[in-house]
C-alpha cells in the first residue's frame, strides 16, 4: 500500500545482494552524523539553536542566583502572599503543560501548548511584584524582548528576499534558493533578543560603567549580617566574587564597540548607549549601545553563516534537500500510525464515524443489506458447493497449522509487533517442560475490526495493510491498486488453489468495517488478492472452510444487528444438513461473542446464530470464538446431565486495539442452559482492575485532545457568573477556617445567582445535567443512573464555581494592591516608551524616521504585541468598569474581549481538574460498578498485552490451542539487519524467507522473544469424550 510506496526508491539499497547501492546511504548517514552535533531535526546547523538558547537560560539563572540570592531570602518572608500566588499560579500551568513535557506525539498541538503557556504565563507573571527580588525586571525584559524580536523578525526577512533575488538572478549558489522554514527565523529571532535581554538584565545600556556596580551591592551586602565573614575563605565568600566577575564581563568582553563618531556612516542608523553622569549631561551621548552592538553581532553571524553554507563548502557536501534528507531518515524506522484519540474533541475521524454509524444504522440495517447482494449475485444455485462461500482446499491434508486474531489496525506497533509474530517461519517456546516448535500457520483467521475508528481507504491501507506488509511483504508484481475480478488469482505457476504452499487469510468484518455499509471491506478484501505475504482468496463478506480431519470453520458476517440474514443462515443450514458428517466438530467464528455481551447487557441476541448452533449443527459445535472484546478470555463446560451445544467459548481480541478489562466479566457462567467455568483470562482479573486506575492518573496524559471539550464544558458552567464582585471580604476573615466558610458561602450565592439570573450557564448545567444521565449505561436502573449523573454533574459544578472563585479572587487581590486596573489599556506599551526615552538615546531621530518610513507599522506592531501581554490589565480594567456600572455599559466587542481574556486563563486552570474528575469517574464506575467497560479502558489507549491465537489439528484429529501473548509492545522499531542481509531473489515470495519482517525492535526486548504462552488447552475428535486434554 502507501507505505510501500513510500520506501520503493530505497529497495536496492536494502536488499543484500546489492551491496554497492547502499554505500552513498550509509556516507550520508556518517556524514549526517557529523552535521548534526549542533543540530536536531534538520540538516542545516545555521536553523537550529537549542544549545545556544540553553546557554543563555543557563547563563541567565547563574547570574540571577549568585547576584541576588541575598535579596531573595531578605524579602522572602515579607513577600509571603505574592510567593504563595506564584507557587499557585505555576501549579497551574504545571499541571497544564505536564501531559507534553518530554513528548512529542503531537508536535502541532504540543507546540501550540508551549507557546500559549508561554504568553499567558508571562503576561500574568510581569503584573506580580517581587519579581525584582530575583534581579529581573519583567516589564523592562519582557517589552525590550519584544522590541527587539520584531525587528530582527522584519530585518532578517528582508535579508532572505534579497538573499533569494540574488539567486533569481544567478549571482549565488543553485541551493540558494531552498528557501528557510519561518519556524527557523522565529527561532533564532528568539535566541537573539533572549541573549539581549539577558545582557541588559545584568549590564543595562550604559556607555560607561566600569568600577561601579561591585561597590554598590557591596555596600548593601555590609547591611545584611547574614553574609558577613571574618576569614573570606568560605564557600559564601567565594560565592559573591561572582560579582567581580560579572563586572569584567559588562565592562570588557561586551564593552561597547566605539563611539558613533568612529563610524560616520554608521551614525544615523545605530542605538546609542545611556551615559552615566552627576546630575545632567551636558553633551548627548555619542557611544553606541552595548545592546546595539550585541544584537548586531548575532544579526551578523546568522547571514554570513546563512550565506557560507548556502553558496559554498556546506551546501557542496550536501546536495539532498531538506524533503529528501527527512525521506532518507524516515525509511530507517516505520511510520506508524498512533493509537486513535477516542476522547479526542477534533479529530476528523471521529465525526466521519458518528456519521457513518448514523447513516448505516439508518438505511442500511433492515433497508438496505450488502449481504443480500452477495447472495444476489452467487452463480450456482446450490450454494452449500458454491466456490464463492465454501473452500476446501485445506481439507485433505495430514495436519494443519492455522491462527486467529481480531480487532487490529488501530495503532500502528501493536499491530505490526503481531503481524511480525505471525509472519515468523516457526516460534520456539516452552510446552509442559519442554521446547516445541510452533510453524507458521497456513491459514490465518481475522475476525473482523481491521482498522479504527470508521473504515475508509485511508484507515485500512495505514492502519491494517501497513504494519502486514512490513511483517509479511506482498509478492513484487503486486500493485496496490490493482482490483481482482476472477478470484482466486494464484500466484503464476501454480495450477489452483490446492497446490498454493503459502499461507492464506480469511476475514469476517465487524461493526466499525460495517459503518460504511461494507463498502471498504469488499473493496480492500473481496477484491484484493493479497493482504501483505498473506493470500486472500475468499469473495464474499462470510465464508465456510473443509478443514482436515473433520473440522469445519465457519466465519458468519453479523453486520450492525448482531445476527446473520436468512440468505446466510440459508447456507449454513444445508451445509450442516449435506456437508458435514454426524461426527464432524465445527469452530464457529463471530465477531462479537454475544455469550458475554448479552450476560453483561442483559438481553438476548443472534437469535439465528443460536438457532443454527442448537437446531442444525446439535452438538457438533465444538468451538465458539470471537474478537470485538480486546482482551483474551477462555470458558468451558462443566460437564451435567443436559444437552452440550457449544464446549467452549474463546475470545480473543487482543490484536492491535487498545486493551479491554477482564474483571467485568468475572461472574459471567450462564450461556444457553449450560454452566461455564472461566479457564484463562489475559489480563488477569487483578491486573485488570489495577490497570484501571490509570484513568486517574493518565486520562489527561493519554487524552490531551479532551481539552477542547474539558475546557469549553467549564466556562460555559460559569459563563454568567463572571465576574465577582467584592470578593475580598473572604480574606478578612481571622482564621482559615473563616476564610473557608466565607469562600464556599460566597460559591453558594454565586449557585443561586446562576440559577435565578442566568441563561447561558443555567442551559449548559441543564444540557450537561442529561448528557451525564445518558451517558450512563443503561444496564443500571433508572434510580441508580440518576443518582451517579448527579453526582458526577455536582463533582463537575463543584470545580467549575471553586476555579472561577479562585481567578476572581486573585484578580481582585491584584486590582486592591494596584497591580492591575492602574493604566488602563496598552500599560506595558507605554511604559516602555517612557523608559525607551529615557535609557535609549535617540540624538539622530532614527525611530522617528523608522516610523515615517513604515508608514506607522513599526510602533504599531510593538504596540499591539505587547498589548497581547496586557491581557490581565485588560481583564481587570474591564472587571471594574463592569462592577461600577454594570454589564450594560460594555458594547459587544468590550464583552467579548472581556470574555475572551478570561477564557485564556480560565482555560488553563480547567482543562487538569475537568480530566482528573471525569478520570476518577471512569475509575469509580469501571471498579466499583461494573460499567463502562468500553469508555474506561478506550481512554487508557493501551498498546500492550497483545495475544494470538494458533490451532494445530493433529494427524490424530485433536485440536490443539495454544494462545500466546506479548506483554509489553515496543515503540519504536529499526531494520532488522537480518532482513536486510538476506539475499532476496527477483520472483521470491516472503513467506519463503528465513527472515521475513523488515523491522526489529530498537529497545526492549522483540515480540519475538518475549512472546509466551498464556493458553493450552486440547478439543478431542471424538463428540463421547469431552474432558480436556490439557490446560495450562
Amino acid at each position: 500500500m502507501k507505505c510501500l510506496k513510500q520506501y520503493e526508491p530505497l529497495k536496492g539499497c536494502s536488499m543484500g545482494t546489492d551491496r554497492q547501492s547502499s554505500i552513498p546511504l550509509l556516507d550520508t548517514l556518517k556524514m549526517e552524523r557529523v552535521t548534526t552535533i549542533l543540530t536536531h531535526t534538520y540538516p542545516y546547523p545555521h536553523e537550529h539553536s537549542r544549545h545556544i538558547m540553553t546557554a543563555v537560560v543557563v547563563g541567565c539563572l547563574f547570574f540571577i542566583s549568585s547576584d541576588n540570592i541575598h535579596t531573595l531570602i531578605q524579602k522572602l518572608d515579607n513577600n509571603i502572599k505574592w510567593w504563595s500566588m506564584y507557587i499557585c499560579l505555576i501549579g497551574f500551568f504545571y499541571f497544564f503543560s505536564s501531559p507534553f513535557i518530554g513528548k512529542t506525539f503531537k508536535p502541532s498541538y504540543s507546540n501550540f501548548n508551549r507557546w500559549y503557556v508561554a504568553w499567558i504565563f508571562v503576561a500574568a507573571l510581569y503584573h506580580l511584584p517581587s519579581f525584582q527580588s530575583m534581579g529581573v525586571d519583567m516589564r523592562m525584559n519582557l517589552s525590550l524582548f519584544l522590541t527587539i524580536f520584531v525587528s530582527s523578525v522584519l530585518f532578517l526577512i528582508v535579508f532572505h528576499i534579497i538573499f533569494l533575488g540574488l539567486w533569481y538572478v544567478g549571482l549565488v549558489a543553485r541551493v540558494a534558493g531552498k528557501r528557510p522554514e519561518i519556524l527557523t527565523i522565529i527561532q533564532n529571532c528568539t535566541v537573539i533578543s533572549i541573549a539581549c535581554c539577558v545582557f541588559y538584565s545584568h549590564c543595562g545600556n550604559r556607555a560607561f560603567q566600569r568600577g561601579k556596580s561591585f561597590e554598590r551591592r557591596n555596600s548593601s551586602l555590609d547591611s545584611f549580617p547574614f553574609w558577613e565573614n571574618e576569614d573570606g575563605n568560605t564557600w559564601i565568600s567565594k560565592f559573591l566574587r561572582m560579582y567581580e566577575l560579572k563586572d569584567q564581563i559588562c565592562s570588557s568582553w561586551f564593552a561597547p564597540v566605539g563611539s558613533a563618531s568612529d563610524y560616520p556612516l554608521l551614525s544615523k542608523w545605530v542605538i546609542y548607549g545611556e551615559l552615566v553622569c552627576s546630575g545632567s549631561c551636558a553633551v548627548p551621548s555619542d557611544e553606541i549601545s552595548p545592546i546595539y552592538s550585541l544584537w548586531a553581532t548575532f544579526i551578523g553571524l546568522y547571514i554570513a553563516n546563512y550565506v557560507v553554507e548556502r553558496s559554498s563548502g556546506w551546501a557542496l557536501t550536501h546536495p539532498l534537500s531538506v524533503p529528501e534528507y527527512e525521506r532518507l531518515k524516515k525509511q530507517m524506522k516505520p511510520d506508524f500510525l498512533d493509537m486513535v484519540p477516542w476522547y479526542s474533541g477534533t479529530s476528523a475521524d471521529l465525526v466521519k464515524t458518528v456519521f457513518d454509524l448514523l447513516v448505516s444504522v439508518t438505511l442500511f440495517v433492515g433497508r438496505f443489506d450488502m449481504r443480500m447482494m452477495q447472495a444476489a449475485m452467487n452463480k450456482v444455485p446450490d450454494e452449500a458447493t458454491s466456490g464463492d462461500l465454501l473452500y476446501d482446499e485445506f481439507s485433505e491434508r495430514d495436519n494443519l497449522w492455522f491462527d486467529f486474531i481480531a480487532d487490529t489496525g488501530d495503532g500502528g506497533n501493536p499491530s505490526y509487533a503481531v503481524a511480525r509474530l505471525l509472519a515468523q517461519p516457526s516460534i520456539q517456546l516452552k510446552v509442559s517442560d519442554s521446547m516445541r516448535t510452533f510453524p507458521r500457520g497456513d491459514l490465518l483467521i481475522i475476525g473482523g475490526d481491521l482498522a479504527y475508528p470508521n473504515p475508509s481507504a485511508f484507515t485500512y491501507e495505514r492502519r491494517l495493510f501497513c504494519p502486514f506488509e512490513y511483517a509479511l511483504q506482498p509478492p513484487p508484481w503486486y500493485s496496490a491498486e490493482q482490483i481482482t475480478i476472477d478470484k482466486p488469482d494464484v500466484p503464476s505457476g501454480v495450477p489452483e488453489l490446492k497446490q498454493y504452499d503459502g499461507p492464506e487469510c480469511f476475514i469476517i468484518p465487524g461493526n466499525h468495517d460495517w459503518f460504511d455499509g461494507l463498502h471498504t471491506f469488499m473493496r480492500y478484501i473481496c477484491h484484493k488478492s493479497w493482504l501483505g505475504g498473506w493470500f486472500l482468496p475468499q469473495k464474499k463478506s462470510y465464508f465456510a472452510l473443509q478443514l482436515p480431519k473433520g473440522w469445519w470453520l465457519f466465519g458468519l458476517d453479523l453486520a450492525l444487528h448482531g445476527d446473520i440474514d436468512v440468505y446466510q443462515f440459508k447456507f449454513f443450514a444445508e451445509l450442516c444438513r449435506y456437508k458435514i458428517g454426524e461426527n464432524d466438530n465445527v469452530i464457529v467464528m463471530t465477531h462479537e461473542p454475544n455469550w458475554l455481551l448479552d450476560w453483561y447487557w442483559n438481553e438476548i441476541t443472534g437469535k439465528n446464530v443460536s438457532h443454527l448452533i442448537c437446531d442444525y449443527l446439535k452438538g457438533r459445535c465444538r468451538l465458539r470464538m470471537a474478537g470485538d472484546l480486546h482482551h483474551y478470555m477462555r470458558h468451558s463446560i462443566v460437564p451435567s446431565d443436559k444437552p452440550v451445544h457449544v464446549q467452549h467459548l474463546l475470545v480473543n481480541g487482543c490484536g492491535g486495539a487498545f486493551l479491554h478489562p477482564t474483571h467485568v466479566f468475572r461472574n459471567f457462567n450462564k450461556f444457553c442452559g449450560n454452566t461455564y467455568e472461566s479457564k484463562a483470562a489475559y489480563p488477569s482479573y487483578d491486573d485488570s482492575s489495577r490497570i484501571a486506575l490509570g484513568n486517574i492518573l493518565k486520562f489527561r496524559k493519554k487524552n490531551w485532545q479532551f481539552d477542547i471539550i474539558g475546557g469549553v464544558i467549564y466556562f460555559i458552567l460559569v459563563f454568567s457568573m463572571f465576574p465577582q464582585c467584592n470578593l475580598v471580604h473572604i480574606l478578612h476573615k481571622d482564621s482559615w477556617s473563616g476564610r473557608l466558610k466565607s469562600f464556599f458561602s460566597t460559591m453558594w450565592s454565586a449557585f443561586i445567582y446562576m440559577l435565578e439570573h442566568s441563561y447561558v450557564s443555567s442551559a449548559g448545567s441543564l444540557v450537561l445535567m442529561m448528557a451525564s444521565y445518558s451517558f450512563v449505561p443503561s444496564k443500571l436502573s433508572k434510580k441508580k443512573r440518576a443518582i451517579i449523573g448527579v453526582l458526577h454533574i455536582i463533582a463537575h459544578m463543584t470545580a467549575a464555581l471553586v476555579l472561577m472563585l479562585l481567578l476572581e479572587l486573585g484578580i481582585e487581590i491584584c486590582i486592591r494592591n494596584h497591580l492591575l486596573a492602574t493604566s488602563g489599556y496598552h500599560t506595558l506599551y507605554e511604559w516602555y516608551r517612557y523608559m525607551e526615552s529615557e535609557h535609549f538615546p535617540d540624538p539622530t531621530g532614527l525611530r522617528v524616521r523608522m516610523e515615517r518610513w513604515t508608514f506607522g507599522l513599526y510602533p504599531a506592531c510593538i504596540k499591539y504585541l505587547m498589548s497581547a501581554f496586557d491581557v490581565p490589565e485588560v481583564m481587570a480594567v474591564t472587571r471594574n468598569n463592569i462592577c461600577k456600572n454594570g454589564m450594560e455599559s460594555l458594547s459587544r466587542g468590550g464583552a467579548i474581549i472581556y470574555y475572551g481574556s478570561v477564557f485564556l486563563y480560565f482555560w488553563v486552570f480547567s482543562t487538569p481538574v475537568v480530566s482528573l474528575i471525569f478520570g476518577s469517574y471512569l475509575y469509580i464506575c469501571i471498579n466499583w460498578f461494573h460499567i463502562h467497560f468500553d469508555e474506561a479502558f478506550s481512554s487508557l489507549r493501551i498498546a500492550n498485552y497483545k495475544a494470538f491465537t494458533r490451532f494445530h489439528i493433529a494427524v490424530s484429529g485433536d485440536l490443539e490451542v495454544f494462545t500466546l501473548a506479548v506483554d509489553k509492545v515496543p515503540k519504536e522499531w529499526k531494520l532488522d539487519p537480518e532482513w536486510d542481509a538476506e539475499p532476496k531473489q527477483p520472483k521470491q515470495l516472503s513467506h519463503r524467507r528465513r527472515f521475513p519482517s523488515k523491522w526489529k525492535a530498537a529497545s526492549g526486548p522483540d515480540p519475538v522473544n518475549s512472546v509466551r504462552i498464556v493458553d493450552h488447552f486440547v478439543i478431542q475428535r471424538s463428540l463421547t469424550d469431552l474432558t480436556e486434554g490439557g490446560n495450562g
